[in-house]
């Protein structure tokens, strides 16, 4: 499977007040390997960026003055994306300026040119609910240097992003899958085998401090609705037992 992993730079925050792209970021990963082949583009967005964006991406007037306008450019970025599930961090914000963008040159909406997007925000959120999930965070929680980031930049935040991504969807590398090629499939009648290594798929189990903190949380809930909460329908019996 092709993914191409997107960031964008932009003068503020939404392009029906004008705004623009400054900045594009791909980086390709095939196969959950990321390959090297890159996207990286610098945008003259022929306004100013709003001070709160400038202080984000540090992208000047004057240094944008001198790159290409997005129409100038822009069958390099549908030729990278055509074709692959797009991977963005709040994909919304950043597909609302391409959509913007596309439109000016007279093409459809990225999703619509792309396999698929995948915003990356809501599976972290899925993943990690009521935690802090923006770029950075995730970044620390899977170990993933971002030392060198001082500014954010589309190209260096997509291969972050890459990074994290993967991380966070190893889980799928746990099953060792080994697919045949597609000279094999064809050889079978399109059969494809598959191993999995179940020895290999990692099992965590609450720790004491956690279950007795679970059984403090449903006594409260126990209290808040007078009886017992819809919670203990689902506790298995043994537990039901040990209380």
């Amino acid at each position: 499977m092709r993914q191409v992993i997107l960031d964008t730079e932009t003068t503020g925050l939404d392009p029906a007040d004008g705004h623009r792209i400054v900045e594009i970021g791909c980086v390709e990963v095939v196969n959950r390997k990321l390959t090297g082949n890159r996207l990286h583009l610098y945008l003259n967005p022929d306004r100013d960026s709003d001070p709160e964006a400038l202080e984000v991406h540090g992208l000047t007037t004057e240094f944008l003055s001198g790159h290409p306008r997005f129409e100038d450019v822009y069958q390099q970025f549908v030729d990278f994306v055509r074709g692959a599930e797009v991977i963005i961090h709040n994909a919304a914000f950043d597909c609302k300026f391409l959509n913007a963008e596309l439109d000016r040159v007279g093409l459809p909406p990225v999703g619509d040119l792309c396999e698929k997007i995948t915003d990356s925000l809501a599976y972290a959120r899925e993943l990690h609910p009521g935690r802090r999930n923006s770029l950075d965070a995730l970044c620390e929680r899977y170990g993933i240097s971002n030392a060198h980031r001082t500014l954010h930049g589309a190209l260096l935040d997509s291969e972050l992003l890459a990074d994290v991504w993967l991380a966070m969807t190893r889980g799928q590398d746990a099953l060792l899958m080994d697919f045949q090629d597609d000279e094999q499939a064809n050889a079978t009648g399109g059969a494809v085998k598959v191993k999995v290594d179940t020895s290999q798929l990692r099992v965590i189990t609450a720790s004491d401090a956690e279950l007795a903190e679970h059984q403090a949380y449903l006594e409260l809930l126990d209290k808040a609705v007078k009886g017992e909460c819809v919670w203990r329908a689902y506790e298995p019996a043994e537990a039901a037992v040990a209380e």
